[in-house]
């Protein structure tokens, strides 16, 4: 998870957690997603477009690559080349409840385990 406002972040691992997943994270920034994502192999993600440092394209583009499902939620809209890049992605806007992105993000793991 990339979310770098702390009550968001904060919500949305403890949905992660009563869905019964385990958080890595969260990461305020890209240096420390990418950081987290050296050390921990993750299945699925929930990343917020514009974090502390930059937006989360890189970290998209990796997780997209390895083939993990990935959520996209923002505050201000997802930015005309990142929606260009990745039109298939689910975007939410904030504020979103957290049980129901941590529902979309379990379905997207299930079917791509059910697919694979």
């Amino acid at each position: 998870m990339a979310e770098d406002e702390p009550f968001i972040a904060l919500d949305l691992a403890l949905a992660i957690e009563d869905a019964g997943g385990q958080v890595v994270g969260p990461a305020a920034s890209v240096k420390e997603a990418l950081a987290l994502l050296e050390a921990t192999p993750v299945v699925g993600a929930i990343l917020d477009v514009t974090l502390a440092d930059k937006e989360v394209t890189c970290i998209a583009e990796r997780l997209i690559a390895d083939g993990v499902p990935v959520i996209l939620q923002t505050g201000v809209g997802l930015p005309a080349d990142m929606a260009a890049r990745f039109p298939d992605l689910i975007v939410r806007i904030k504020p979103c409840d957290s049980t129901l992105l941590v529902g979309e993000l379990a379905a997207l793991i299930r079917d791509q385990r059910a697919a694979a």
